[in-house]
């Protein structure tokens, strides 16, 4: 379609108020970003199987990835998700809304050209600066609401893996254990590739491997997984007040990407099949 043969941009990764972000490479560079908006040029959307997979039909036209590869996602559900992202939009397309079409485009495309050794690796490598190991001394309200509020979730996860985390005051962070980081590895090889794209994904919204696996294992909700992550963002607003609609906007717009990368796992995560569930009217 009109992106296929666009190249691939990388572009340094936005703070988490900006719009579009989109699946995140090695050095926190994004796969790709397409362009913000564009005249929907389709009526309707349906999904149909081929023999790679599951693909997305607009009108009669087979959608393609940006390097022109055919769209085809391993699952019926995940399909359908995307043709729903497609099926949503009004008059104008807005891509920067369109996670899980982004994510499968990086999945098919792998435009890093990593490997899964690699991806893993990136991934775990998150434990250095993880979110919830970080803690303050000062002031002590703020010491004490990551205490309450972060030390249950890495208790649980010590305890899920049977691995020391522990939080570190110091600038330089906590001292991970290079058993932790193995433990880490082994269980994140237990997910194809293109979970691990969306793995990797809600790691780089929430800066937490943490949080993440707690998401993703659903000890934790997305609201939660979120909140946790903006700890110190929520105190500060609450203690000095909120920048009218803007802190509101950023709160929703982490949430939109953390949702769809965690739903993003779970549909590549599983076999199961939706039947009779194509978008046709």
């Amino acid at each position: 379609l009109w992106w296929a043969h666009l190249p691939p941009t990388r572009l340094t990764r936005p703070p988490p108020a900006a719009v579009g972000s989109g699946p995140v490479g090695p050095c926190g560079r994004r796969a790709y970003a397409p362009p913000a908006e564009r005249k929907r040029f389709y009526q309707n959307v349906s999904i149909s199987q081929g023999e790679g997979g599951f693909e997305i039909n607009l009108d009669h036209r087979k959608l393609k990835t940006p390097q022109a590869k055919l769209f085809t996602v391993p699952s019926e559900a995940l399909a359908i998700a995307v043709a729903t992202e497609w099926d949503s939009q009004k008059d104008t397309i807005k891509f920067y809304t369109m996670h899980l079409t982004t994510l499968c485009n990086t999945a098919l495309d792998n435009p890093t050209q990593r490997n899964k050794t690699q991806l893993i690796r990136a991934a775990v490598k998150f434990l250095e600066t993880d979110t919830v190991c970080y803690r303050v001394e000062e002031p002590p309200a703020l010491a004490e609401l990551q205490k309450n509020e972060w030390d249950p979730v890495v208790t649980w996860a010590e305890k899920r893996y049977n691995v020391t985390i522990g939080s570190s005051t110091s600038i330089l962070g906590p001292n991970i254990p290079a058993s932790t980081k193995e433990t880490f590895v082994s269980h994140l090889a237990s997910y194809n590739m293109w979970a691990l794209q969306g793995i990797e994904f809600v790691i780089t919204q929430l800066k937490s491997l943490i949080l993440s696996m707690s998401l993703i294992d659903r000890h934790i909700t997305v609201e939660k997984a979120v909140l946790l992550s903006r700890l110190e963002e929520e105190y500060q607003i609450r203690r000095w007040g909120n920048v009218e609609w803007a802190h509101d906007y950023d709160l929703c717009e982490l949430r939109a990407r953390t949702a769809a990368g965690t739903l993003f796992v779970h549909l590549c995560s599983e076999s199961s099949t939706v039947k009779h569930k194509l978008l046709q009217d």
